[in-house]
């Protein structure tokens, strides 16, 4: 079955066909580098992860590129409130982005270029753009033309006839609304509202605009026509529209085959913001004592082109999942001896995952038939009907398939304190001279320090709860 993946483009699923076979230039859209990355901007990068991990585990070679924007107009509004520097508040919050990258178990990508090391690329895209014809200069800002490009308009699927386009009007902001499709800035003459950010170029003094940033840094890494670019829903106009247009009109090439774009993240089903009170970032989810990995469950186990209503009952039912996949990665473990197989069961298991996934990732139907798997194999457990191979293989399925979800692995190693396993051995004493009371108050301990204490045929075994 050939890997099929929604083409917001076109509206409709396509098969993959990578320009070199084997390989997929992968570009997604970065955070801008101003605060910490919130539960939104992750349920994007997790849908990206889930897609670069999947080709993978299909065995495609992908190179991932990330943008970081490290200059717009949010950041230069955070500059002239804090009073920081540019380069202090970047450095900040991209650190921190990359913490927060590493927490979720998000893989890097292969490179994360700064928009503020790419300017002179800018710069020539602007001068291509303004020898074919397709700018023009106002008051020393320099606007892209959007009459000079008749398919504008065909990402979002709006009708430039029916709107105020194409010289009737000019947009400085970096984003604007739906609306307002006009002529937008390629390159921003200084005003004394930036204050030391700018750059003197031979387009005079000032900063490029947010949309020329991909475009330039895209095509640097990836070359003029490349496979895949992703981005949230909100992402598809104005930016990716005008990503589309300047390159294309630059370059003069296709830029982008498949375009993939996940829907929003809503909080308790409300649009998250901070005047709800329901705006968090990752770590103010840690904060409150949640696990990453319950997190990660919740942010990508939902199709990405579906709405996911992040709540906090589906994060405590996250770490149920999470706890029912590592109490049978234990079972599997423990099984000794010959036994029944298990090689068509994981045959099928697979097979039904990776039909899911060719199917536009369609992730919940992939968990749904791991946990088929799981239901089946814990009543043949149950019988004693399985052998170590067959539980070998089956760690080894749940293996191959965390390469691409990150939510089916095994429980991290923590080491037992000393304290913990001396109130273990006091639990036995106090059963071998029959005090039951006593010994289920060592339970009650034990559960109380975050401690699950097991009897198992080879003696007790603690685990944390």
């Amino acid at each position: 079955m050939a890997i099929r993946f929604y083409n917001s483009m076109h509206r409709a699923k396509e098969d993959l066909q990578p320009i070199e076979p084997g390989k997929v230039g992968l570009y997604t859209c970065g955070p801008t580098i101003y605060n910490f990355a919130h539960i939104g901007n992750f349920r994007a990068y997790m849908f990206e992860d889930l897609l670069k991990r999947y080709l993978r585990y299909r065995g495609y070679e992908v190179h991932h590129i990330m943008n970081l924007t490290d200059v717009e107009d949010k950041l230069i509004r955070t500059c002239r409130e804090t009073g920081e520097s540019l380069k202090t508040i970047t450095t900040r919050y991209a650190q921190a982005f990359f913490e927060d990258l590493d927490t979720l178990g998000i893989e890097r990508a292969e490179a994360y270029p700064a928009a503020t090391d790419h300017v002179p690329e800018m710069v020539a895209m602007i001068k291509q753009l303004r020898d074919k014809g397709h700018t023009y200069e106002s008051e020393g800002s320099i606007y892209f033309r959007i009459s000079s490009f008749p398919e504008y308009g065909k990402l979002a699927h709006i009708n430039l006839d029916e709107l105020q386009a194409g010289g009737s009007g000019r947009v400085d902001s970096d984003e604007y609304e739906r609306e307002d499709v006009r002529d937008f800035a390629l390159w921003k003459a200084y005003t004394e509202d930036d204050g030391d950010v700018f750059w003197e170029t031979e387009l005079g003094k000032g900063r490029p605009g947010w949309h020329i940033e991909c475009s330039a840094m895209a095509t640097k890494y990836l070359g003029n026509h490349f496979d895949i670019h992703c981005g949230g829903v909100d992402n598809i106009f104005p930016h990716h529209e005008n990503e589309i247009a300047q390159s294309c009109c630059a370059t003069g090439h296709q830029f982008v085959n498949l375009w993939m774009h996940c829907a929003h993240l809503v909080v308790e089903g409300k649009k998250m913001s901070k005047s709800l009170g329901n705006f968090y970032t990752l770590r103010d989810l840690i904060a409150k004592g949640y696990d990453p990995l319950a997190i990660r469950w919740v942010l990508v186990s939902t199709h990405y082109r579906q709405p996911n209503n992040f709540t906090f009952e589906a994060l405590d039912a996250a770490g149920h999942s999470i706890q029912r996949v590592r109490d049978f990665r234990v079972r599997l473990g423990e099984v000794k001896g010959p036994g029944g197989s298990l090689d068509e069961a994981i045959a099928a298991c697979e097979q039904a995952f990776q039909d899911a996934l060719d199917d536009d990732l369609n992730i919940a139907v992939g968990l749904a038939a791991v946990f088929d798997f799981i239901r089946d194999t814990n009543k043949r457990l149950d019988a004693g009907d399985i052998g170590e191979d067959a539980s070998k293989a089956a760690l080894a399925l749940l293996d191959r398939l965390d390469a691409v979800t990150g939510i089916l692995g095994a429980a991290p190693e923590r080491a037992v304190p000393e304290e913990i396993q001396q109130l273990v051995l006091d639990r036995q004493q106090a059963r071998r001279d029959k005090n039951f009371a006593r010994a289920d108050e060592i339970r009650d301990t034990l559960l109380a320090q975050g401690w699950v204490l097991e009897d198992t045929a080879d003696g007790p075994r603690v685990k944390p709860a």
